[in-house]
């Protein structure tokens, strides 16, 4: 793995040989990256189920949470996908 610096005051390119440190410090970063996508897609998450948490207190009728709580269970559901968290199928909000 090489690193290329362009010379800004003349322009020259160079090339040079990454050190072990600078490789380890690079793969590091790549390998983290599927676990901060995955915390970011359960924030999203986790944030549309607090959005419909009133939906399932005592003054709400029984039509309401049964619709809303098949919604919830389905957003619980999300980090079980295949494609999570690449790819997700975001349930539909009822109406």
């Amino acid at each position: 793995m090489s690193s290329i610096t362009t010379d800004i005051t003349t322009g020259k390119t160079s090339t040079r040989e990454l050190t072990d440190s600078e490789k380890a410090e690079i793969q590091a970063r790549i390998d983290k990256e599927p676990d901060e996508l995955k915390e970011r897609k359960r924030m999203e998450r986790n944030h549309l189920l607090e959005e419909t948490d009133w939906t399932q207190v005592g003054d709400v009728s029984d039509s309401v949470k049964t619709k809303w709580a098949s919604y919830r269970q389905a957003l619980r559901d999300v980090p079980a996908q295949s494609g999570f968290p690449n790819s997700i199928t975001w349930p539909t909000k009822p109406t």
